[in-house]
C-alpha cells in the first residue's frame, strides 16, 4: 500500500495501561464510521505497515484502540504520535456537493475579482481553522477556507471559486 493510496485517519496520542493499548484521535467529521475498522497503516521507515484492530472503544472525544502484536507498553510508547492511515477506499461516500480536504489539493482557485490565482498547494486544519495554501506570484498565499471565501467548489473542472476579502492577496505579495 502507497501513502498516496490513503488518508490520514488521525494519530496516536499516547500509549494506556500496561497490555498495548493507545489512546487515539481520529481527526473526522464523523469519527464514529470508523470504530468498526479492522486494520490501520502506521508509517514505520518510510514503509506503511498495516496492523490488524483487536478492538475500538470510544473515549470522549479520543478512541482507545488495541492492535494486535502491540502487547505490551513499550511497543505502545513507541506508536506515540504516529500517524494512522486507511485506504482512500474506506472513505464515507460524498453527495455531489461535499468533498474530502485532501481531494482540494491541486486543484485551481479562481476569485471573482483576482481570476485565476494558482494551484491549491496544501489545506492546513489549524486548530480548526482551515486554510487553503496556494503559490501566488512566487510567494505562499493562505486563504480562508469557509462559506464566506469558498462559493463552489468543481470537482469535475478541479476548480475551487472564491469571493477574497479585498486586499487579502495584497498582504502576502507586497513588499
Amino acid at each position: 500500500m502507497r501513502k498516496e493510496d490513503c488518508f490520514e485517519l488521525g494519530y496516536v496520542i499516547k500509549h494506556r495501561g500496561l497490555n498495548g493499548e493507545v489512546t487515539v484521535f481520529f481527526d473526522a467529521d464523523e469519527p464514529k464510521k470508523y470504530e468498526t475498522i479492522d486494520a490501520v497503516f502506521i508509517v514505520e521507515n518510510d514503509q506503511l505497515i498495516p496492523y490488524m484492530v483487536e478492538y475500538i472503544h470510544p473515549l470522549n472525544d479520543k478512541y482507545i484502540l488495541k492492535l494486535e502484536e502491540i502487547d505490551h507498553t513499550d511497543k505502545a510508547s513507541k506508536l506515540k504520535g504516529s500517524k494512522l492511515y486507511l485506504p482512500l477506499e474506506a472513505l464515507p461516500k460524498l453527495k455531489e456537493e461535499e468533498y474530502y480536504l485532501h481531494d482540494l489539493v491541486g486543484f485551481s482557485l479562481v476569485d471573482d475579482l483576482e481570476g485565476a490565482l494558482g494551484k491549491i498547494e496544501n489545506v492546513y486544519d489549524i486548530t480548526n481553522n482551515l486554510l487553503i495554501s496556494i503559490i501566488h506570484l512566487g510567494k505562499e498565499v493562505l486563504i480562508p477556507l469557509h462559506e464566506g471565501v469558498v462559493k463552489r467548489v468543481d470537482k469535475t473542472e478541479g476548480i475551487v471559486h472564491t469571493s477574497l476579502p479585498e486586499g487579502l492577496i495584497a498582504l502576502y505579495t507586497e513588499d
